[in-house]
């Protein structure tokens, strides 16, 4: 077990810098001038020259990366060239607020993932046609639309929960949890589509092996069979569906903040990438890769729990 956590670890720090070398290279090929940006239109030449200078933009390009490196190995992503706030303090306040909406909308995916799949697998019939429609119903509809959609009958119109703003979970639980509850109800349809036909085809054939034959003849109910071993069973493939949803979940976020206004990381890169703020863009980029690769590590681990012989592969 230990080797196999040792080497996903290894592959997600080499994803991490791969993604950074290649963010920092495709940020600098953009040839914008950053310091006319920062200092504005009416600023003159020696002045735009003084401000490249100090901001290090006159150096070659490597020797950028490298400083950059070596910063960000230490832990420092370095500050804004608009605001010179501190990239790492702007990570921090905005990474909880998007964590709560995505964790929510998975954890929100995974629930009723697992009810409709298993309704579905089970119970056939109209129940499956129904799960079924609604699947594709909950794939086709974008989480932007949707969470417009909510955000004016729930919000606006009957004003059963906010329609923007964020409340931290320390100043109020109940604050925080009505201020997450539409957004991440916008991520978690999409994601919960996708992965309910995923744990309804992988019970409906785990139900049909011979094993779970053997087992019925033995004499054990229904739902000790689906609970203690099939589920269990179908669960690898489903896990795999909600590490990919957890991606989609990140980038979905980047507009559903702006939707209910809400002050996460998706809404600090947009302004940065609108400014052309580097070393905050490229700060939120590492960030949120540490993020991917530290949860798919998480459910790799569940992976291998659930299924040995992932760990020997």
């Amino acid at each position: 077990m230990l080797v196999f956590l040792f080497r996903r670890i290894a592959a997600g720090a080499v994803l991490v810098v791969v993604v950074a070398t290649a963010t920092f290279l495709l940020l600098s090929l953009t040839g914008t001038d950053v310091a006319r940006n920062v200092l504005g239109e009416t600023a003159s030449r020696s002045a735009v020259a003084a401000k490249s200078h100090e901001l290090g933009l006159d150096q070659p390009l490597m020797e950028r990366y490298w400083r950059w490196i070596e910063q960000a190995a230490q832990g420092n992503l370095g500050s804004s060239w608009f605001t010179g706030d501190s990239v790492n303090q702007s990570v921090t306040d905005t990474v909880p607020v998007t964590l709560s909406v995505v964790v929510a909308g998975m954890l929100l995916a995974a629930v009723f993932s697992v009810v409709l799949g298993a309704a579905a697998a089970l119970r056939g019939g109209w129940v499956d046609r129904v799960v079924q429609f609604a699947a594709v119903l909950g794939t086709a509809v974008p989480s932007f639309l949707l969470a417009l959609v909510l955000a004016v009958t729930l919000a606006v119109r009957l004003g059963w929960l906010p329609a923007t703003g964020y409340v931290p979970l320390g100043t109020s639980g109940t604050g925080w949890l009505r201020s997450i509850t539409l957004p991440a109800l916008s991520l978690a349809v999409g994601a919960t589509a996708a992965t309910a036909m995923q744990v309804r085809g992988a019970l409906i054939d785990v139900l049909r092996a011979d094993f779970v034959r053997t087992l019925r003849s033995r004499g054990l109910t229904t739902r000790s069979v689906v609970f203690r071993h099939a589920l269990r069973n179908a669960a690898p493939p489903a896990l795999t569906v909600l590490a990919l949803q957890f991606i989609g979940l990140i980038g979905g976020a980047v507009v559903v903040e702006k939707v209910f206004g809400l002050p996460g990381i998706g809404t600090l890169a947009n302004s940065a990438a609108v400014r052309g703020d580097a070393p905050v863009l490229l700060g939120t980029v590492v960030v949120v890769v540490v993020i991917v690769v530290a949860v798919n590590l998480l459910l790799d681990v569940a992976y291998g729990w659930l299924n040995p012989k992932v760990r020997v592969s």
